[in-house]
Parts: structure tokens; sequence; C-alpha cells
């Protein structure tokens, strides 16, 4: 729901003629949809493309839901729905957005990165929803789709907005940027993720960085000291107001001091502007004590409250296939981070299971989109869990093959995702297990943690 829009004002926004009907006949609209299915009386309907879809073919049922006009590429002849020609409907929706977005004065916060933006993201909004209403991206809508149809949310009620931006090619958060007019931004890190795309870690960087660029002039970066392009992006801040975090260098704005792992979860203190700020996580691992000083650095540079930053913290809880903690056959533990995978949150992930008691066995996919050096990866992760002595490895996926085979303990590949599950439920017999199943969303390990979780169950 956006505030009140005119099909008048789309008009002139993009020079073009409303088929069908004067605009001056034309009721005022209060939503955009781009989805048939879920169009109400009333909604104004852009009409997108895909790869295996044309919304062009759906006005028909966009005018019998009773959409008052439609946003299209090439006109519907057949159709009396009212149509608003330009050349992309995406680039039209984004615009859309964009003029929505620029009615709202209140602060917006855009995080970006090779891991961690989601729970970034979600503790955030955890941290300002003490504060007031938020809106905060849902899901994995974070890409030049995801982000307008986030932004065409935003209707006034809200006192902040929080965007996740996520980008598989170089211009891709610069464009999201220009839509979204970030007050603050984050890049939380720069790992080995979407090689294909961004051809090397460099560019990367370069992708990710363009949101430091893409901030008002009056706004504040973001920069984690502890990633190895800090000091490029600090460079090209020149006199942008920033605010710097990091595990534990003291030079930093925000770090940590005194972190002591509580069983599945940890306490520190976060060290805030010079103040001491006492925390316990819900969850483990320092790389969520990383993901919890940006988040405090983020809802800082709004004015978020030390009271707010600690609530917000302490409330948040992993999402699923974030390392979730399940119950496994036998009493077993399944650590459920099956969403997505890079060599680094892999290590990060490792980390976790290797500091957890009893007998440990991580399970891994594929991790995607790594070019060339796909398999060096892989392989590197194998040498990963061996020095951190992790009991057993299990793999799935012609990539990961590469991570059992340099693994220097018991280990496993399987070519079939069922045998490998048949084999886990055959060797999980003790309940100090502990299961860390972990890969790239194309690797669909998120199957076997359901299987092993459903067997519990059954």
């Amino acid at each position: 729901m956006i505030g009140e829009m005119s099909l008048q004002q789309l008009v002139r926004e993009f020079s073009a003629e409303l088929t069908a009907v004067k605009t001056a006949d034309c009721k005022p609209f209060t939503r955009v949809c781009t989805d048939s299915r879920q169009l109400a009386a009333g909604d104004f309907f852009v009409a997108l493309r895909g790869p295996n879809f044309d919304g062009h073919q759906f006005l028909p049922q966009a005018e019998k839901a009773g959409a008052v006009a439609a946003l299209v590429d090439s006109l519907v002849t057949d159709c009396a729905l009212p149509q608003l020609q330009v050349d992309d409907t995406i680039l039209g929706l984004g615009e859309i957005a964009r003029i929505n977005r620029s009615r709202f004065n209140r602060p917006v916060i855009a995080i970006t990165g090779s891991s961690g933006k989601t729970s970034v993201r979600t503790m955030v909004d955890g941290i300002l929803r003490c504060e007031g209403e938020v809106l905060t991206t849902a899901g994995n809508l974070n890409n030049h789709i995801g982000v307008p149809l986030t932004l065409l949310k935003l209707n006034g009620s809200e006192r902040y907005a929080v965007i996740e931006m996520g980008a598989s090619g170089i211009g891709e958060i610069a464009y999201l940027c220009s839509l979204a007019i970030p007050d603050v931004v984050l890049v939380n890190n720069v790992m080995a993720a979407h090689l294909e795309g961004f051809g090397s870690l460099e560019g990367v960087a370069e992708a990710k960085g363009e949101i430091y660029q893409g901030v008002k002039d009056s706004g504040c970066c973001v920069v984690n000291l502890d990633d190895q392009f800090a000091a490029k992006w600090l460079r090209e801040l020149h006199d942008r107001k920033r605010l710097t975090f990091a595990l534990q260098n003291q030079q930093a704005d925000c770090y940590a001091e005194n972190i002591m792992m509580q069983g599945r979860g940890q306490h520190f203190d976060l060290m805030l502007a010079g103040r001491r700020l006492p925390v316990r996580l819900q969850v483990s691992g320092t790389h969520n004590v990383r993901n919890a000083m940006a988040a405090a650095c983020c809802a800082y540079a709004v004015g978020a409250s030390d009271a707010s930053i600690v609530s917000g913290l302490e409330s948040f809880t992993p999402v699923a296939g974030r390392m979730k903690y399940l119950p496994g056959p036998c009493g077993s533990t399944i650590i459920d981070d099956a969403y997505n995978a890079n060599p680094g949150s892999v290590r990060a992930a490792i980390d976790v299971l290797a500091a957890t008691p009893g007998a440990t066995i991580l399970v891994l996919g594929d991790m995607g989109e790594l070019g060339e050096e796909g398999y060096l990866l892989h392989a590197e992760i194998g040498v990963y869990a061996s020095d951190k002595n992790i009991q057993a490895v299990f793999t799935q996926g012609p990539l990961a093959q590469a991570v059992s085979d340099n693994f220097s303990g018991p280990a496993k590949h399987f070519d079939d995702q069922q045998q490998l599950i048949e084999h886990l439920l055959a060797v999980i017999t003790e309940s100090d297990c502990t299961v860390l199943i972990k890969g790239s969303r194309s690797a669909r390990m998120d199957r076997v943690v359901s299987a092993l979780t459903c067997e519990e169950k059954s």
C-alpha cells in the first residue's frame, strides 16, 4: 500500500499517453501489483516480462479484477483496460518506486554484502521496532524487482525503512540506490561469492562499494574495518560521515570485548561510541558478533537508543536456513544453514560447528557461481574442515566432491541426494551428534534438512 498516486502524475513522469481513457477521468490508486492473481479492484498493474512469463498476457484478467490501468511496453489491443506505454516495464516499476520513495522523509537504511546481509537486516529491524514502525525487505526481495516492490509499500506511517540489496553484476547496487535514496549504507563484507558475475574478488568489492556512492550527501556510511577492502572505501569516502566497526579493533567506533560462548548463544560487551553495552545474543559464532555490531552502527546512525540496540539484538533469532538449530534423528542436533553458501560463510559455519561438544558432521552441497576457481575454493574447505577437527564430512554435487576429497578424516561423496539422506539416517545414531548442513540455494540442501528433521517428527 503506497501513498495515493495519480495516473496523471505517471503520465507526466513518463512523458507518455494513456490509452482508452482521459487521465482526468482516472481514479487515483494506492497499490501497485505485478501479479495478476493478487490484483484487487483499484490496483495499478505493471506487466513485467521474464524468461518464462509475460505479464502482458494477463491484462484481460487485470481488467476483470478491476485494475485502474496497466503499465506496458507494448499495447494490448484487444483489452479495454487503460494502458500507459513505456520502453521497459521493469525500469518503469523502478521509477514508480523512486517516486514513492521521494515522498518518504524518514531514514532509509540500505544493506549489502557477500554474506550476513539478511541477518544484519533482521537485527536492524528488531532494533528499530523498539523505536517505531519499520518497513523491511521481506524474504529475498533484494534485486531490481524486489527492491522496487518493497519501496512501493511505503505509505508514510513508517518511521524507518530497512532495504536489503543484492547484486550479481556491476551497476546493480548503483541502480537500486538511485531508487532507494538511502540515508545510511553498509557493505557487511566482501567474500568470494557470485564470482561468475563479478569476475574477481575486486569486482565484488567494486559492485558492493557502489552503495557508498549512492548514499545521500548528508548520509552515513558504515564500514567494516575487518574487511580487506575497508581502506579502499575509507579513502573513497573523502569527507563523508562514517561509522566503523570491527570485531576487536579498538580504533573502530564499534567493537566487541569479553566475547564468551554460552550454550547456543554468546554474550559480549558491545563498545559503541565510547559506551559499554552488555549484549546476550541467542545465536553463536563470531560472525554474528560482527553482524550485531554492523546492525548497531546502522541503528545508531539513525538515532536508536542504547536500550533499543540491546533489546533488538537480544531478541534476534535465526531465520530458516541460517544457522537454525533443529532436532534431528536419535536426539541429534541439525544446524540448518542451507539457505546459501560461499567460502567465507562456510568457514564461519564450520567455526561454529567446531566449537560444539560431541561428534561433529559437515554435510555440504555445491557452492555455486564461483567461476574458474570453483574446484580450488571447494578443496580449501576440505582442508579447513580438517584443520578444525570436524569428525566427518559428507558431500553431494560435482563441485562439493573436492571438499570430501581433501578432507583428512572419514568422508564420503554422493552423486544422488536421496542416497546422502539415507546414509545420514544410518550414521546419525547418537544424541551428542551435531550435523551442519549447508550449500548454495541451487544445491537444494534444504531438502536434506527437511528429510532429517521430518524423520525425527514421524
